[in-house]
């Protein structure tokens, strides 16, 4: 099974879902609004992954940002905004076997969720 994390009425959760379910892919989902980000898989997810990887710029939680922080954001300054503000995190954020996947693509989706 794998883990979804990321906030339910967001429209890009959504079609993961939507894809997930159509695919009988079985998940647990996490829902960053009600259960918050846990510090310990944030870190995990940072040294995965670069924070620029992982931090949505697109979106409004970063505009948001003041620009002290945006200028001086490395992986430990986006650990603590992660755990602050976790609707910055891109959506949806995927574990499967400890590897992570990131947004929704079908191709993604396909290669990485049915084999």
């Amino acid at each position: 099974m794998i883990s979804i994390y990321g906030i339910k009425n967001c429209d890009t959760m959504k079609k993961a879902f939507r894809w997930l379910d159509e695919h009988n892919v079985e998940y647990q989902f996490f829902d960053y609004k009600k259960v918050g980000v846990d510090a310990e898989l944030a870190t995990q997810w940072l040294a995965q992954q670069d924070w620029q990887t992982l931090i949505n710029k697109r979106g409004t939680t970063w505009r948001k940002l003041d620009d002290n922080t945006k200028d001086t954001m490395n992986n430990s300054n986006a650990l603590a905004v992660m755990m602050a503000q976790p609707s910055i995190i891109k959506r949806p954020l995927i574990i499967k076997d400890d590897a992570i996947i990131l947004g929704f693509n079908t191709e993604d989706y396909e290669r990485q969720l049915l084999s």
